[in-house]
């Protein structure tokens, strides 16, 4: 029995971790639309969540049967048997939500908790049936082979009629108040705030009164038979009191929506996600204290699990502490938000997926059916419907961070409408469907047919959504395959499998938060790149002054590194330089796109300094290729193995590299730091850079004449100097221009 004691300790310790790794995945469901319409300031917002949270752990007792016998039957187990399973799956549970995270995908923790406790279940039932020798069928005695497969079914109807319905009626929504929609509410923002809060108020207390201690049988069948006339009474009450405040008062009615629903998800994701987490290791203590009152501990069966157990409001509220204080401390349900909003944005910007084939061909198959629709529309309605869905009315103020919101509150309340309706309705039937899987199918179907997937952005965002649509489904299998494994090794080597996977855990945990802490690092800089939503002129300048001497500086850093490595022939060194470059070319993209905002700033001014400022794309964009070109190439040489260079074409390639890398670190000392332009000082080493190619290029040509000189060889050695000739000559052009805009300090 002590190692089954320990193994409860070890189950509770990892009931916390999966606290953790689970709020941080399951927070984008309810903070992504009071986020991404920055409807308050962010501490608000994490209080109203917060206390939806801890309202909704006391809901959950009722949701803990699904861990003990939702899955597989547990009479037919014994207590060593049912330690092994939880054990697979908590350990399971931790490292896959843990990957999800990392990478920024959400995914639902429902399906890997119900898939996690059907592989270890099988594992296990496959021993048993064979040390009895019984056939395989006798598999499906053990298992409750129809909830899975509900599960499956659900998750395929709920991505398809939440994307729908979420396009729908955001596009009535839309159509009925328009981009500019404030003046609208005025007139009928009562109707709209009366159905948004009737539909809230029901979806709480149709989520919450399944599990509540408080609430009697008897009253929650009435709530659910007298549904219609609870949302009738709401939509009267709310729309009366919303359209006197939307008269009377300056308040943007939509705000105490979106805060309301906000609540309702994120108390309906504590009252039914809560058994995800610490279901199974509850499940696993009754099972130990069951088992311990036997006379026969390790043999008594399971059949008192099969009974309803009420779980201690304690630790149900230890719980919800535990979620809260993830929700505010956790790095990464900031980076799976950041996701969701990245993908439902209305504005253009840097897309963090790229192109695929088959998201290119739905764009393709998509835009042919709408362009073939058209033409059996009436042209005025066309332009009716074209007129109030004109994107070019969005125009949202910043909000207090100073960021402009990624969407406006009237998609936000959308998205919370339909999530709890679709969500409620579901319920109602006894359909089991993830809140995940519906919260963003909801958020990408409003996203849509708000026309945030435009032609420049659309293929980028199938890609997203594509990509974490399938991370669901690998979820599932992934779960299953691995809880099967770890439950297999757990039963066969005991302690020393338990043991062996813990240190796997930590190892994963560890090597995936470096892995966060570098892509954090990285999306940081990226983002410094970008003009923040500026929207004065001369500030956009400013900043592009010391964007470019950034860019520069990285460029310096970058060729140095790669002459030296090139000097050594170190590929490894090289390798990272290639990887180096990609972030560079990024950098270059980012400016070249905030040169672009800075001209639409500038529209009104003189012609000749937008002029002026357009060239520099061509100058930032043929220094990141020079720099490409000769990190490539130089890695591409000596990756296969080439013939290094001489110890003449070295001292040469170390004069080219002083005077390139010296050139650009100046530059970028006076872009950044706005110092005076010494403009002849960098024009005078550009020349001599001149001079030296010229020079260089007669010893090489001699070298080749006598044989001494390979042709991949001179080819590389030609290309290092004619780039860093380029990237001085661009580079003195980007100061050319510049250097009016530069004041004295």
């Amino acid at each position: 029995m002590e190692l089954y004691l320990f193994s409860i300790f070890i189950l509770i310790g990892l009931a916390v971790s999966d606290l953790v790794v689970g709020v941080s995945n399951d927070a984008v469901n309810f903070l992504n639309s009071s986020i991404g319409s920055k409807v308050a300031p962010r501490h608000v917002i994490m209080i109203v969540a917060s206390l939806g949270m801890l309202a909704g752990v006391t809901f959950s007792s009722g949701m803990m049967e699904v861990a003990r016998k939702g899955i597989f039957h547990p009479k037919l187990f014994v207590m060593p048997e049912l330690v092994t399973i939880f054990l697979a799956v908590m350990l399971t549970d931790i490292i896959l939500l843990d990957l999800f995270n990392t990478f920024g995908l959400p995914t639902s923790t429902t399906v890997s908790i119900v898939f996690e406790l059907l592989g270890a279940a099988v594992a296990v039932s496959l021993i048993k049936i064979h040390m009895a020798g019984d056939s395989f069928h006798a598999l499906v005695d053990y298992i409750n082979t129809g909830k899975a497969l509900a599960i499956i079914s659900g998750i395929l109807l709920s991505i398809v009629i939440a994307f729908f319905s979420g396009a729908i009626v955001q596009f009535i929504a839309r159509v009925a108040f328009t981009f500019d929609y404030r003046t609208r509410l005025k007139r009928f923002g009562g109707v709209w705030a009366g159905l948004s809060l009737s539909i809230i108020t029901y979806f709480i207390l149709i989520k919450g009164a399944k599990g509540t201690s408080f609430l009697t049988p008897e009253t929650v069948a009435w709530i659910k038979t007298h549904s219609w006339t609870i949302m009738s009474i709401g939509f009267g009450f709310f729309g009366v009191m919303f359209q006197l405040l939307a008269v009377y008062t300056r308040i943007n009615i939509l705000k105490p929506i979106v805060l309301i629903g906000t609540f309702a998800l994120a108390m309906a994701f504590a009252g039914n996600d809560l058994v995800n987490f610490i279901g199974v290791p509850l499940a696993g203590l009754h099972a130990y204290n069951i088992a311990s009152a036997a006379d026969e501990p390790l043999r008594v069966a399971m059949d008192a699990l099969q009974k309803p157990i009420q779980s201690n409001t304690l630790l149900l509220l230890i719980a919800g502490i535990i979620m809260v204080v993830t929700l505010w401390l956790s790095r990464k349900s900031r980076t799976v938000t950041k996701t969701e909003l990245t993908l439902g944005r209305q504005e253009e910007g840097m897309e963090r997926f790229g192109s695929s084939a088959i998201s290119r061909n739905i764009v393709r198959m998509c835009h042919t059916v709408f362009s073939f629709s058209n033409r059996f529309m009436p042209l005025s309605l066309r332009r009716t419907i074209s007129s109030r869905l004109d994107p070019g009315a969005y125009s949202c103020a910043p909000s207090i961070d100073g960021k402009i919101p990624s969407f406006d509150l009237l998609r936000a309340s959308v998205n919370l409408i339909v999530a709890s309706a679709v969500v409620s309705f579901a319920t109602s039937l006894k359909l089991p469907l993830s809140t995940t899987y519906v919260t963003f199918m909801v958020a990408m179907g409003t996203s849509l047919s708000d026309q945030a997937w435009g032609r420049e952005s659309a293929v980028y965002r199938v890609t997203g959504v594509l990509t974490v649509i399938s991370g669901w489904f690998l979820t599932a299998l992934v779960a299953f395959s691995v809880s099967l494994v770890f439950a297999f090794a757990i039963y066969f080597f005991k302690l020393l499998a338990i043991i062996g996977l813990l240190l796997l855990l930590i190892s994963l945990v560890w090597h995936s938060y470096r892995l966060h802490f570098r892509r954090e690092e990285e999306d940081s800089a990226i983002d410094a790149f970008a003009l923040n939503n500026i929207s004065d002129a001369d500030t956009a300048i400013n900043a592009s002054f010391e964007q470019t001497g950034c860019f520069l500086k990285e460029i310096s850093d970058s060729l140095g590194l790669c002459f030296d490595s090139a000097f050594s022939e170190d590929r490894q060194r090289l390798r990272d330089t290639t990887t180096w470059t990609d972030k560079i070319q990024k950098r270059a993209n980012i400016i070249i796109s905030n040169t672009f905002e800075t001209l639409f700033l500038l529209r009104d001014d003189s012609a000749n300094s937008p002029q002026k400022y357009s060239k520099t794309m061509r100058f930032v964009q043929d220094i990141a290729e020079s720099h490409r070109d000769i990190v490539k190439r130089t890695y591409v040489h000596f990756e296969n193995c080439h013939e290094g260079f001489s110890d003449g074409q070295k001292e040469e390639l170390r004069r080219i590299k002083t005077y390139i890398t010296r050139l650009l670190w100046n530059t970028s000392i006076m872009l950044r730091q706005r110092k005076k332009v010494d403009y002849d000082y960098i024009a005078n080493q550009c020349r001599k850079l001149k001079n030296l190619v010229t020079e260089f290029n007669k010893n090489q040509i001699k070298r080749i004449q006598d044989a001494e000189s390979k042709t991949r060889l001179s080819i590389l050695y030609y290309a290092l100097m004619e780039n860093s000739l380029n990237i001085a000559e661009q580079t003195q052009n980007l100061l050319d221009i510049f250097r009016e805009s530069f004041t004295e300090k």
